[in-house]
């Protein structure tokens, strides 16, 4: 393990997406009893039928089993990120049990918090992910599924998610439990969406007879490579440049305020890209 400068910043969004993920659980999640799946779902509905433990203190020892089996199953397969966050997240929240214990929900309006128990553990989760991270829980039985059955993880978690959803209905009612069924629906939507907006970036395509100002700032002033490529117009049978580049979202307000000042007739074509992979943004593997 390799402690360099990609790796501590890592480490440190690792401990944001936990943190967010934690506030949107205990604060939102735990008093209001929604499961919409996962060990954070299973220590909901367990705490119910168990007076006097805590969900904070289930899904510790869940979470602590899941990490013993999963180390036997996968051995060196099994990440560090994975073990990190699965058990920062349930020593945070074990402590907010201590130090700041919620007897009931904070507001009186279950929608709102609901928004807020699904949307905050679904960034959290985006942060993760897009480091290669996971929250651990029932991410390490697909870890584990994936390495030694051929099942299609994504419906076998679906399912898993569905039932422990279904099993609120019977503990908390109706009510609660058509707003986990909600919320189980929102999370998936919700990260990817979160997703989709963290890896967004710009792709240019330049048409333009003067590429030389423009190659000279996108490599010099914002330090992105280009490709250049000689095109012809169909209508004048003119010679024309064709620049391609990507840059981020800051990056391209500079270069679309460059290029009107300095190129005003260059024809561009601006479009968003949520998967880039090579040298300045993401590796192959």
């Amino acid at each position: 393990m390799k402690l360099d400068k990609a790796w501590w910043r890592d480490l440190g969004l690792m401990t944001l997406g936990d943190v967010i993920m934690v506030i949107g659980i205990y604060f939102f999640k735990f008093p209001n009893n929604f499961s919409t799946g996962g060990v954070s779902g299973i220590s909901v509905i367990t705490a119910h039928y168990l007076p006097g433990v805590t969900p904070g203190t289930i899904g510790l020892v869940v979470n602590g089993l899941l990490l013993v089996l999963g180390y036997l199953a996968l051995g060196k397969d099994f990440g560090f990120k994975t073990a990190y966050v699965s058990l920062l997240q349930s020593g945070l929240i074990r402590i907010l049990e201590l130090v700041v214990p919620m007897q009931a929900p904070m507001t009186s309006q279950p929608m709102l918090e609901l928004i807020f128990a699904v949307s905050l553990p679904a960034i959290g989760s985006a942060v993760l992910f897009n480091i290669g991270a996971s929250s651990g829980g029932t991410d390490i039985v697909a870890m584990i599924l994936k390495k030694h059955t051929a099942l299609d993880i994504g419906k076998a978690l679906l399912a898993s998610d569905l039932l422990i959803t279904g099993m609120a209905c019977v503990a908390f009612g109706m009510e609660v439990g058509l707003y986990s069924i909600l919320g189980l629906a929102m999370k998936s939507l919700l990260i990817d969406m979160v997703l989709e907006n963290i890896n967004t970036n710009k792709c240019f395509h330049i048409i333009t007879a003067h590429p030389e100002k423009l190659e000279t700032y996108i490599t010099g002033t914002l330090r992105r490579g280009a490709t250049r490529v000689h095109g012809e117009g169909v209508y004048t049978h003119e010679g024309r440049e064709v620049l391609l580049t990507v840059v981020n979202r800051r990056q391209a307000v500079q270069l679309r305020n460059f290029i009107r000042q300095e190129d005003p007739t260059a024809f561009l074509l601006i479009t968003n890209t949520g998967e880039i992979i090579g040298k300045g943004f993401r590796g192959v593997n």
